[in-house]
């Protein structure tokens, strides 16, 4: 068990809590911490917060304590604002200094108070002042600020604007300035028309690949995080359908995170990403280089999960339309579980079915099923034994 300090992924502890609580005579929350790989003491304290976040017993609840801190932050935020509507009213009390609120807000950021807490009381916008913040004003870039503050203020008070009114409402205003000069500041800040074209859906064909194929089939790793595969698998429950995300270590065969959602969307396969990296991380194992290999689902090729591999340094990789070989190894691991747990018996809700499945990952599969093809350990002993030589070898 390892005793690097980490943090669990919040459906992981949630899915251990489930299994404890529904434990059956004579199963000790011992048994159950060892077949997860968890610390007895370290249930126990989930347990105990799950019975606070239930009612079951007295204390303050994740909610509360997250209430509390928002509150504080609310507070600490209205000071500020305070603090920046008095500093303003000084300032411009003072006749033979310039109407330039910029170093101002400089002044305040100084002082502690962040300049986006300034520029949005003050009615400015965020990127002139970054700009004159970062080299001297000259008398054009000044002269665009103050026309950058007057669109800014015309779309925030008619956001369905699109530049070209925008340009009526400045000009309207007293600026001189051209419609093409108007659209490249609100191009450079995002400010377009709330009504925008309608995207027209299509149907049919499988979509591009987000990334190329660098598995080729070739289901081996020399070390652990080198190659992940991963995908989804659905099951009917008297409640709908029940989805599961896994995804699987090659080195080792261990299922280094999942997800289980009733939607099929992105977030299921961001989330089991997550929560592969986040456990990955308790053990003290890097997962920068990694390759995550997959079929080409709309999941997979999503912008999200995408940032998530971007945010964890992880590598794509896709197999080809339609070819169930190129992500085999996967398959074999949702076969054996359609085996195991989905087919076993009618299932009625989806709650009882995330416990047989999630017990059934955790305590049969990773520590009781021996694997040929890992000499005969079970995923949970060969990823011991490698490690340790590894460390010896070190």
């Amino acid at each position: 068990m390892s005793t690097v300090a980490g943090r669990y992924p919040k459906e992981f502890k949630e899915d251990v809590i489930r299994v404890a609580r529904d434990r059956g005579p004579g199963e000790t929350l011992e048994q159950i911490a060892h077949d997860f790989g968890v610390h007895p003491v370290t249930l126990s304290k989930w347990l105990k917060q799950a019975d606070i976040e239930d009612g079951i017993k007295p204390g303050v609840t994740k909610d509360q304590a997250i209430e509390l801190r928002e509150a504080r932050r609310r507070i600490r935020r209205l000071e500020q604002e305070n603090e920046v509507l008095r500093r303003a009213a000084a300032y411009l009390s003072q006749a033979h200094l310039p109407r330039r609120l910029y170093p101002l807000v400089r002044d305040l950021a100084a002082s502690g108070i962040p300049a986006e807490v300034s520029l949005q009381v003050l009615g400015l916008a965020r990127s002139p002042y970054y700009r004159w913040l970062a080299a001297p004003v000259t008398d054009s870039e000044l002269r665009e600020a103050y026309l950058a503050n007057a669109i800014f203020d015309a779309h925030h008070d008619d956001p369905e604007f699109g530049y070209w009114f925008l340009f009526d409402e400045v000009t309207d205003a007293g600026h001189a300035v051209s419609e093409r000069t108007v659209w490249r500041i609100c191009s450079d800040n995002g400010w377009w028309s709330v009504f925008g074209k309608k995207k027209r859906r299509t149907k049919g064909k499988a979509g591009v690949p987000a990334h190329d194929d660098l598995v080729r089939r070739d289901f081996t790793a020399a070390g652990p995080n080198q190659l992940w595969l991963t995908d989804l698998t659905e099951h009917r429950t008297g409640e709908g359908k029940l989805y599961v995300c896994a995804i699987k270590d090659v080195w080792s065969n261990r299922i280094v995170g999942y997800s289980i959602s009733d939607r099929m969307e992105s977030k299921i396969a961001v989330d089991a990403l997550n929560n592969a990296v986040a456990r990955r991380g308790v053990e003290g194992l890097s997962v920068a280089g990694c390759r995550l290999h997959s079929d080409r689902g709309s999941q997979f090729r999503s912008r999200k999960l995408q940032q998530a591999l971007w945010r964890h340094h992880l590598v794509g990789s896709m197999g080809q339309v339609g070819s169930a070989g190129d992500n085999a190894a996967m398959e074999s691991f949702f076969a054996l579980l359609q085996q195991n747990v989905l087919n076993r018996r009618r299932w009625e809700t989806r709650e009882e079915l995330r416990i047989a499945i999630v017990t059934w990952i955790e305590r049969t599969y990773h520590r009781r099923r021996r694997q040929e093809r890992l000499g005969r350990l079970t995923p949970a002993e060969f990823e011991l034994i490698m490690t340790k030589a590894a460390d010896q070898a070190a």
